[in-house]
C-alpha cells in the first residue's frame, strides 16, 4: 500500500502493536502532535503529506471521565472531530461503551447506541463527528483490549495473582476479550480496502464470549498461578462509572466486508501470554 500513514496515539496498547506491522508509517502521540489542536493537525498532515490516518488515541480512564469531562471531551471528541477535518481517510477506533448493556444477543454496527457513562458518552460523539465530517471513514468499535503493553485486566491479574492466594472478580459483566495484536492485523488488512462506499461503523472483538471471571480464571490457569479467582456480582465491587453489563459485539459486518478471519479469545491469550 503506498497510501502515508499516521498513526495517532502510537504509544498505547494498539499503536504499539501497530508499530510492528506498518514500519513504514508515521507514528505520533501527544507529544508530537495534539490532535485537539485542529490548526496543528491540519499542518502536521499537510506537511507530512498523510493519506490515511488510524487514530488510535483515546480518554480511557472510565471511571475518571465522571470528573474529568472535559478532557474527556476534547480527546474523543474534538479529537477525532480534528483528525476528520483534515481531509485524509481515518480508521477511528470507538469502544462497547457506546451501548446500555442491557442486550441479551450480540450488539450490531446498526443497533441504536446508548451510553450510560461519561467515557461512552464522548467516543460515541466522537463516532458521529468521524463520520459527520471525513469522506472516508471506517469507525471500529472494540472491547476488553489487552496486550503485554501498557496497563490492562491481563496484566493486572498476572501482577496480583502473583501477590495473592485468591481474588473476586465481577462475573455478572459479560463480553469478548481482544488481543490489541489482533486487532492491529485486522486493520492492517482493512486500510487498503477502504473507500467511500464501505464508510461507516464495524465492529471487532476476539470471538467468543465470557465474564470477567472466566477471563481472569483463563489468565490464572494458562500463567500457572495457584491464586484462587471467586466470582462477585457487579454490586459488590462499586466503580464510579457505570459498566455495560453484556456488551458482547457482532462481528459479521467487518467479517464479509473485509473479509478477516477472528481467532478465538482463549487461543489469542495463549498467543499474547508468550510474550511475557
Amino acid at each position: 500500500m503506498s497510501d502515508k500513514i499516521l498513526v495517532t496515539g502510537a504509544n498505547g496498547q494498539l499503536g504499539t502493536e501497530l508499530q510492528k506491522l506498518l514500519p513504514n508509517a508515521m507514528f505520533a502521540d501527544v507529544d508530537v502532535l495534539d490532535i485537539t489542536d485542529l490548526e496543528a493537525v491540519r499542518k502536521f498532515v499537510n506537511d507530512n503529506q498523510i493519506d490515511v490516518i488510524v487514530n488510535c488515541a483515546a480518554y480511557t480512564a472510565v471511571d475518571k471521565a465522571e470528573d474529568d469531562v472535559e478532557l474527556a471531551q476534547k480527546i474523543n471528541e474534538d479529537g477525532p472531530r480534528n483528525l476528520a477535518l483534515s481531509g485524509a481517510k481515518i480508521v477511528h477506533i470507538s469502544t462497547d461503551y457506546v451501548f446500555s448493556g442491557t442486550n441479551h444477543k450480540p450488539y450490531l454496527p446498526e443497533d441504536e447506541a446508548n451510553p450510560v457513562s461519561v467515557y461512552g458518552k464522548t467516543k460515541r460523539a466522537g463516532e458521529l463527528a468521524v463520520l459527520d465530517n471525513a469522506k472516508v471513514a471506517v469507525v471500529i468499535r472494540t472491547a476488553w483490549l489487552y496486550s503485554a503493553h501498557g496497563n490492562n485486566f491481563v496484566k493486572t491479574m498476572r501482577r496480583l495473582g502473583a501477590e495473592k492466594e485468591s481474588l473476586n472478580v465481577v462475573a455478572d459483566q459479560i463480553g469478548s476479550p481482544t488481543y490489541a495484536g489482533d486487532l492491529a492485523q485486522a486493520i492492517v488488512t482493512i486500510l487498503p480496502q477502504i473507500n467511500e462506499v464501505n464508510k461507516g461503523i464495524y465492529h471487532y472483538t476476539n470471538e467468543g464470549v465470557c465474564s470477567w471471571y472466566d477471563f481472569a480464571t483463563e489468565i490464572m490457569n494458562l500463567s500457572g498461578l495457584a491464586c484462587k479467582v471467586k466470582p462477585i456480582s457487579s454490586s459488590a465491587y462499586p466503580t464510579k462509572a457505570t459498566r455495560p453489563f453484556y456488551s458482547v459485539l457482532s462481528k459479521e459486518k467487518i467479517k464479509n466486508v473485509f473479509n478477516i478471519e477472528i481467532p478465538h479469545w482463549k487461543e489469542s491469550l495463549v498467543k499474547c501470554l508468550k510474550q511475557f
